[in-house]
């Protein structure tokens, strides 16, 4: 018995040695083909971090899943970003 929706999507997450903590969420049967070249190139070497089957019921440590899932069908990748790192100053 499955509870909530049925449409899952099987999708690779890469990172590359660029930037940390960003990641690259692509269909698995599409891989990086829908993936413009000068995203690609901010990544550097990519690297397989997991495969995961996502559903609108999955929770996501940083992101939105019904985002990614829609991203994912609209434009056949999710890009996420580095949590934003904010530093106190004090300018007078």
């Amino acid at each position: 018995m499955t509870t909530g929706t049925t449409k899952k999507i099987l999708c690779d997450i890469y990172k590359g040695d660029k930037k940390d903590e960003m990641y690259l969420y692509v269909p698995k049967q599409d891989g990086l083909v829908n993936v413009p070249e000068a995203l690609l190139r901010q990544f550097g070497e990519m690297s397989l971090v997991t495969t995961l089957v996502l559903t609108e019921s999955r929770k996501l440590a940083r992101a939105d899943i019904v985002k990614v899932m829609a991203e994912l069908n609209d434009i056949g990748f999710y890009l996420q970003m580095p949590p934003a790192k904010y530093e106190l100053e004090t300018q007078h």
